[in-house]
């Protein structure tokens, strides 16, 4: 249901926010939820080369991974 995604992205705004402090809700509104966005929110915010920035991005997936996983099964149940 919308209501279950809606939760799902406030878990992903949530896990990014506590992972990346620096990134603002006006930051987070602007990602909507797109990788390369928020690469480059990350690299800006930061200060960092790109390929910094896509390293942490990774290494953060594979930490997230399973718990997102996990709750995108229960949304296409």
């Amino acid at each position: 249901t919308r209501e279950t995604r809606d939760s799902l992205s406030a878990k992903a705004k949530g896990k990014v926010k506590e992972q990346w402090g620096r990134l603002t809700d006006d930051h987070l509104d602007i990602i909507d939820g797109r990788r390369e966005r928020l690469l480059g929110q990350i690299q800006e915010s930061y200060g960092i080369a790109m390929d910094e920035a896509e390293n942490q991005v990774q290494a953060w997936e594979k930490r997230n991974a399973r718990a997102f996983n996990e709750a995108a099964r229960r949304v296409t149940r």
